[in-house]
């Protein structure tokens, strides 16, 4: 049983171990928009642009080694990586941003709830880019 535990895992690793930097990501991202957001009046959209450096610092420098097993950390190869990685990141906290900006700012929803909301859509939305275009298999 325990040995096709550890077969399961060593098969999914790269979607637990993602799910599991994403989720302290996502931590990160709450620890700083939400001060923002409620302590300190900033708008929906400016905290989350705020919380997305923050969150995209910290999602890069763990999901590179841990989650994707990028060990090189030449420039050579963490320039284009990098700039791969925050561009894909670009988009979904662009997505992201948007949809707060619509449902929060405009709308007058609650922030809180639709900043979790969105936190899904990012979550899928940066894992098939990075899987797909920034921390691809070299042959």
């Amino acid at each position: 049983m325990i040995e096709t535990i550890r077969k399961l895992i060593e098969k999914h690793w790269d979607i637990l171990s993602y799910l599991f930097f994403g989720v302290l990501t996502t931590v990160v991202n709450y620890i700083v928009y939400l001060p923002c957001y409620n302590l300190l009046g900033l708008s929906a959209s400016v905290s989350n642009a705020i919380a997305w450096v923050f969150a995209v610092a910290f999602a890069y420098l763990t999901n590179k080694p841990f989650v994707f097993k990028s060990r090189d950390w030449s420039a050579k190869t963490v320039i284009p990586e990098l700039a791969k990685f925050v561009g894909c990141r670009i988009g979904s906290g662009a997505a992201e941003t948007v949809i707060l900006l619509l449902t929060v700012d405009v709308l007058g929803w609650n922030g809180n709830l639709w900043k979790l909301v969105t936190s899904v859509l990012v979550v899928v939305l940066n894992y098939i880019g990075s899987k797909l275009l920034v921390f691809t298999k070299r042959t």
